[in-house]
């Protein structure tokens, strides 16, 4: 079993799911398309996860790669390829599936509690998750649930925080991959836009609590990556 990663930008990595995926002795191919890296054939792998980035979905004149990657997802979910993204990795998968994706009210940034919708409860992915937990939160924008998803989870400032498709196909707005060092390289990575948003005095206190919830967040997420594995082994 193998699976591919996409990732866009150097410090939003695969993190917590990367020491899932070593410890369960699952190989991994990720594709820096940052680097201008491409896509190799979906047909040698079992699933696809696709990572953030500060970028926009609908920037492809600004990164080009968007228009390859936008085809890959399609074609990975009209395959039935289990897939996984999370915040623009989601986004993404909105927008292959014809939904929209447009700014968020709010900005996101730091550690949100997110709810189960009743659906997302009874979810292949969520299965064994408390109904409300803390999610790292690092995103502007929010996509509509696609016709044919089921929405899974919300939050206080953002309604559509996770949905899946097909029962393979699932999105997270929400990371659920970083550690606490991952946190503190991206309030350096994007300082510009703490600082334009007059968040940089928060950044100590941020700090503090990814300390204090790097253990429940690392819980949740190796059950939300454990469920998902588990997807993967049905769909073989």
């Amino acid at each position: 079993m193998k699976f591919l990663v996409l990732q866009h930008i150097k410090c939003e990595h695969i993190g917590l799911l990367g020491h899932f995926l070593d410890d369960k002795g699952i190989g991994y191919d990720i594709v820096s398309l940052y680097s201008n890296q491409a896509i190799p054939n979906l047909s040698f792998y079992q699933a696809l996860v696709i990572l953030g980035g500060p970028m926009n979905v609908y920037e492809e004149d600004k990164y080009p790669y968007l228009v390859d990657e936008h085809q890959a997802i399609k074609e990975a979910i009209q395959s039935n390829t289990p897939v996984l993204g999370i915040c623009l990795g989601a986004q993404l998968i909105a927008k292959a599936l014809g939904a929209k994706v447009s700014p968020n009210p709010t900005k996101e940034i730091g550690f949100y509690p997110i709810s189960l919708t009743e659906e997302g409860t009874r979810s292949e992915l969520f299965r064994e998750c408390p109904p409300q937990f803390a999610v790292f939160q690092w995103h502007g924008d929010t996509f509509d649930i696609p016709n044919g998803a089921t929405k899974l989870a919300s939050s206080s400032l953002c309604s559509n925080q996770a949905f899946s498709y097909d029962h393979h196909a699932y999105a997270l707005q929400f990371h659920v991959e970083v550690t606490p060092a991952m946190v503190v390289h991206w309030t350096t990575e994007y300082q510009n836009e703490l600082k334009e948003l007059q968040k940089l005095e928060e950044i100590p206190a941020l700090m503090t609590e990814a300390n204090a919830q790097a253990r429940p967040l690392g819980q949740v997420a190796r059950k939300i990556f454990s469920n998902f594995l588990e997807v993967v082994h049905n769909n073989q």
